[in-house]
């Protein structure tokens, strides 16, 4: 560990408490930092913006109060407040852990970071700040946003994809970590990696506490750092997506038990773009008589290693046929979850059904 590095963030870390107490923003898990809601919340901020989430979050609780409530709640009502956020395992997994905790904690999150670690969906990073927000334990929470503050800070080229990077960042910041104040440091490290010290466009250096000091920003290269491992380009699939509707009633299915998007519902699909003959012919395959086709919206929604290139039919159909369950607007919208990648055709449903 570089003895230098130690110094530079221990004078740091008096200024970004400062910072942070007249710069955090007001946040509901803020306000209210029980066990169970600091984990959900941090479960849903990853990969996804605050302001986005803050409105799942708050239905969440009113649906799902408690930890018990969280175990004893039916997949569909849990995939319905997700609905939107993506990554359903994370809420898959967020129920596993509540069941886990409801037999062998006695319905009580455990605050120990290793015990954390044993529950499904919880990585380094939410052990970290479940236990140092929630519980005030001296242990730290490094993800992206302190990887990229800490990389400018100290000037650093490392790829912080690489897992030794992030193990030395840890390493170096449980030595400078305040004793005592584990939950303003790390949350305010991340307030600064989400509202200053930013990823996308230039950082608001003029705005930042550490910005006499920082190396990146010494040296002019702020856009340079951090240092990330190209993605791999993602696979194409393309899609041809039929919005079946009979009377007042649109036909769903349910995807397979394993893979993307796995139990979910969706409107009935096929793969490639399929031409008029074509859809017509596939249909009929699936048992559904068609009494009026017309194309409508294309659509393309990105997953993490694969873009769905998307083409859609609007189907009046003769009568509810074919394996699917044939639903109301008002069902559709109350009890099943559609992943966002139908997104552009539930707009489409909505003028014609609701």
């Amino acid at each position: 560990m570089n003895e230098i590095d130690v110094l530079l963030l221990s004078g740091a870390v008096n200024p970004l408490l400062q910072w942070y107490e007249g710069n955090a923003r007001v946040l509901p898990w803020r306000q209210q930092p029980t066990p169970y809601r600091v984990w959900v919340s941090e479960i849903m901020l990853q990969q996804t913006r605050v302001s986005a989430v803050m409105p799942y979050f708050q239905r969440w609780m009113e649906a799902l109060p408690e930890i018990r409530d969280l175990a004893q709640a039916e997949e569909e009502t849990l995939l319905k407040l997700w609905e939107g956020l993506g990554y359903y395992n994370r809420v898959r997994n967020l129920q596993k852990a509540a069941k886990i905790i409801m037999t062998e904690h006695d319905g009580n999150m455990p605050s120990e970071y290793a015990l954390l670690l044993q529950l499904p969906g919880i990585g380094e990073y939410t052990a970290g700040a479940i236990s140092s927000i929630a519980f005030g334990q001296d242990e730290v929470a490094v993800d992206g946003n302190v990887l990229r503050v800490i990389s400018r800070m100290l000037g650093s080229f490392r790829d912080i994809k690489e897992p030794e990077t992030k193990k030395d960042v840890q390493q170096l910041l449980r030595v400078v970590l305040p004793s005592g104040k584990a939950s303003a440091f790390n949350q305010a490290l991340m307030e600064l990696g989400a509202t200053v010290c930013l990823p996308n466009g230039a950082p608001q250096c003029m705005l930042c506490p550490w910005a006499e000091n920082c190396r990146a920003h010494e040296a002019g290269n702020e856009l340079m750092i951090p240092v990330k491992t190209p993605k791999k380009q993602r696979r194409i699939e393309e899609k041809t997506v039929f919005l079946c509707i009979c009377g007042n009633r649109v036909a769903i299915g349910k995807r397979p038990a394993k893979g993307l998007l796995a139990r979910l519902w969706e409107l009935p699909s096929a793969a490639g773009f399929l031409t008029r003959e074509q859809a017509e012919k596939y249909l009929q395959e699936l048992h559904i008589e068609t009494a009026a086709m017309e194309k409508t919206a294309a659509a393309k929604h990105i997953f993490t290693h694969i873009e769905w290139h998307m083409q859609g039919y609007l189907v009046e159909t003769k009568q509810p046929a074919g394996e699917f369950l044939w639903v109301s607007w008002e069902e559709l919208q109350q009890q099943y979850a559609l992943p966002s990648a139908f997104k552009a055709y539930v707009s489409v449903l909505e003028k014609q059904l609701s």
